[in-house]
């Protein structure tokens, strides 16, 4: 008779005689005679499942500690995720929020050509932004963020649809774009056109005073409202003085394409540079590295066109600024004295016929100087802007050899 397997069992889970388990107290039959179902059911090793874990004999159960490897690599890579979301956060919040204070006063130094301070540093624009804040409370320096969130809203839908209905290609879809060409720059002109009723609207927005601002009727849609009137030419009456939408095609298309032209520049040579710098250096490999020279070169190329478009950026809203009936706070921290104690407001009179006009005139009246009013405030909003970048960088990396420690 041939040996059976120990561990083999006939079609009803008994064993045979010759089985070394026989006599062990399991159910057994004599050779030969016929199989008689029995009520015992003996549970069997289950068939290897995919993506499952059966245990064979001589097997125990793996603790999280047998795969390190594994577990480690996913743990790293997911607090890898996190620090650069979270270095991406706080950039993207601080140039959008918190920097949001600067760009409002600079704007308001930018079309106040009655101002004698031109505040070409930070340290006389933060103690005047200080003093507008503490006579008109918080909101003086937050007014119009929802407007903004509307013009970018407004220009990233332009850039989609154009470049979805026409062979141009987006300008936005990564953080490194490529290099300036002429489909690009047409596409620029083309975005900045189709936000440019927009944006002079979120302009008066965010440099009116809040003096005379009527909350009542003032609302977060009153952006599109008022862009969508300038561009038909309808709604309330403004001054002779305001220019048409387009006087202003020539300074917002050539701002667009110089400012992407000069940003993408700059953040190239930031990316090479550090990409060379990083093979000269024999240095462990830094998960922040995945996520924050982009980051940076991104900061930077801001900067760099921040600064060298700055007088074109200021024509650019005296135009769009000229002939609306706007009051603006004054500029040079002057306190007006009367009962109320109110901070004194300026109105925007300006007479500029053009362009070439209005480059003219400020060289002439206001000098060189006049084209970087509020240059200061600048060089504030991208210091605190880089602070936080930095901060949080090295609050991320903390984090992580923390993690990695533990």
């Amino acid at each position: 008779m041939a040996s059976r397997r120990p561990d083999s069992f006939d079609g009803l889970g008994y064993r045979g005689r010759d089985d070394p388990l026989y006599g062990a107290g399991y159910p057994v039959r004599s050779a030969g005679a016929p199989a008689e179902p029995q009520l015992h059911h003996w549970v069997t090793t289950p068939p290897d499942i995919p993506g499952s874990r059966n245990l064979h004999p001589g097997e125990r159960t793996p603790l999280f500690d047998d795969a390190p490897g594994e577990i480690a690599g996913s743990a790293s890579e997911q607090l890898n995720r996190f620090a650069g979301f979270g270095v991406g956060f706080v950039s993207l919040f601080t140039e959008n929020v918190l920097s949001h204070p600067c760009i409002v006063f600079r704007r308001q130094c930018q079309v106040n050509y009655h101002a004698r301070c031109y505040h070409l540093t930070p340290f006389s624009a933060v103690a005047v932004m200080y003093s507008i804040t503490k006579a008109q409370g918080v909101k003086a320096l937050w007014k119009g963020m929802g407007s903004t969130f509307i013009v970018h809203g407004v220009t990233l839908g332009a850039e989609g649809i154009i470049s979805e209905f026409t062979p141009l290609p987006r300008l936005r879809y990564k953080l490194t774009p490529p290099p300036l060409s002429l489909s690009l720059s047409l596409s620029c002109r083309l975005t900045a056109v189709v936000a440019l009723p927009f944006y002079c609207a979120s302009l008066i927005e965010t440099v009116q005073s809040e003096i005379v601002r009527d909350e009542s009727s003032s609302g977060l849609l009153d952006c599109v409202r008022e862009g969508v009137a300038r561009l038909l030419g309808v709604g309330a009456p403004h001054s002779r003085r305001l220019l048409p939408l387009r006087c202003l095609l020539l300074p917002a298309a050539l701002h667009a394409i110089l400012r992407y032209a000069v940003a993408t520049s700059i953040q190239r040579v930031v990316l090479w540079l550090h990409q060379r710098s990083k093979k000269q250096r024999a240095e462990p490999s830094n998960p922040l590295d995945a996520y924050f020279p982009e980051l940076a070169a991104s900061w930077a190329g801001s900067l760099v066109a921040d600064v060298v478009l700055f007088p074109l950026e200021t024509v650019l809203h005296r135009l769009a600024l000229q002939g609306t009936r706007t009051i603006i706070d004054a500029t040079d921290g002057v306190v007006a004295v009367g009962n109320g104690g109110s901070p004194l407001v300026v109105p925007v009179n300006t007479q500029y016929d053009g362009f070439s006009d209005c480059l003219h005139a400020i060289s002439r009246k206001e000098g060189g100087a006049g084209f970087y009013r509020g240059f200061g405030v600048l060089v504030a909003q991208y210091a605190l802007h880089g602070a936080l970048l930095a901060a949080a960088r090295t609050l991320m990396r903390v984090l992580l050899l923390d993690a990695k420690a533990s």
